[in-house]
């Protein structure tokens, strides 16, 4: 794959497809910037080399057309504030105006394109898309994907622009994903732990047959654990289950043993009377008494889960442990959170929830790789190819 790295923008014209979906609260200020910062990397090497950059996202999901809310304009002055520049911005994607705009830009210049899923042809006209795509294109001598969080579509700035460029490559940001979910999940130094929670074991069902083919130790949290429990006999209460998995989930069990993997799961739980944070709380054992549900792992699963981590040399992890955003219910998270932390291994934080709870657990800094992914990283980790990833690829 060609990298930004062996290649010189001096003089050229680059479109990055970043990811700027971006949070905003009803001030259309944006309430975390995290990927706006993992795209300066790409963008500065751009500009220092001599180059223009001409950047383009989508922002939510509009649904006919443009909408205020979504538009990019609202994170013009984070990413102005971050880069330490002006930044151009254009309501508009693809047109006459956005191609004058484009033939205007000097080196060391950015400009940030209207949210191109204001139109259809982006994302949802199929027919239409190849001839969106080559619009997008016009004017352009490179082309860049550094979005990894939505590589897992075909869509018109991820997949079908690189038809119509010359030039096509990685931006940093792709290419530390596929560093590390690819090559180091594909060859991982061993032991490897990974930790698989959220609520459903159906949304994680290809994670785990996956897994079981690499890990040494799959530990189980969330809403999911559950299924589990009532496989193996185990009374859940009201906890969240999938009736419909059950024999799926002893399948997984009965795949694990074959293969020598430890497939561990709570032997405690927090019980609550209702989801709420101000429930009645029991701490029970592995069986969850009728009338309560299981929000949390508990004191003696989270010390055995970390001893686990602590002898980890790579450290998967995708999914919090509990309703972690109810604080009577984070400690389950946080701890594991402080296990992966506290361990020397590579550690890898699979996208979603657990981004969120590493983020506000305040160890980001001492995680090794934080996805920016979420069912990207989800698709990746199931060994799919990512449409995004097989565009720039020679």
């Amino acid at each position: 794959m060609q990298t930004i790295d062996n290649y010189n923008f001096s003089g050229k014209k680059a479109i990055v497809r970043v990811d700027f979906n971006v949070p905003l609260d009803a001030n259309f200020e944006v309430t975390d910037d995290t990927r706006i910062v993992g795209a300066l990397p790409t963008i500065k090497k751009i500009l220092n080399d001599g180059g223009s950059a001409i950047l383009m996202s989508h922002l939510g999901r509009p649904k006919e057309g443009p909408e205020e809310k979504y538009s990019l304009k609202h994170i013009i002055k984070p990413l102005a504030n971050l880069l330490g520049q002006d930044v151009k911005f254009i309501d508009d994607c693809i047109g006459d105006k956005v191609l004058a705009a484009k033939a205007a830009l000097k080196p060391g210049e950015v400009l940030v394109l209207e949210n191109l899923r204001f139109y259809k042809a982006e994302d949802k006209d199929k027919e239409a898309m190849p001839g969106f795509a080559k619009k997008l294109a016009e004017g352009v001598d490179v082309y860049v994907n550094d979005a990894f969080g939505t590589a897992h579509r075909s869509h018109a700035s991820t997949a079908v622009i690189a038809q119509f460029v010359k030039d096509k490559m990685a931006g940093y940001l792709l290419e530390l994903e596929i560093k590390f979910l690819g090559d180091t999940l594909e060859n991982p130094v061993k032991p490897f732990v990974a930790i698989v929670g959220g609520a459903k074991v159906s949304g994680k069902l290809e994670v785990l047959t996956s897994l079981i083919k690499k890990v040494d130790t799959i530990l189980i949290g969330g809403g999911m654990a559950y299924t589990f429990l009532k496989a193996q006999g185990h009374e859940i209460g009201n906890s969240l289950v999938e009736d419909e998995l059950l024999g799926t989930a002893k399948e997984i069990l009965a795949t694990a043993k074959a293969k020598g993997v430890k497939f561990m799961l709570p032997t405690d739980n927090l019980a609550a009377d209702k989801f709420d944070n101000a429930a009645d709380v029991q701490l029970v054992g592995v069986e969850i008494p009728q009338g309560r549900m299981a929000l949390d792992i508990g004191p003696e699963t989270l010390k055995a889960y970390a001893a686990e981590i602590a002898k980890a040399k790579t450290v998967l992890w995708n999914g919090p442990m509990g309703c972690f955003e109810m604080p009577n219910f984070a400690k389950g998270t946080f701890g594991v959170c402080q296990a992966v932390a506290d361990s020397s291994a590579i550690s890898i934080i699979g996208g979603g929830d657990s981004v969120a709870a590493v983020n506000q657990s305040g160890l980001a800094d001492k995680m090794s790789h934080i996805s920016t992914g979420g069912g990207a990283s989800l698709e990746y980790i199931e060994g799919k190819v990512l449409p995004g990833i097989a565009a720039v690829r020679n």
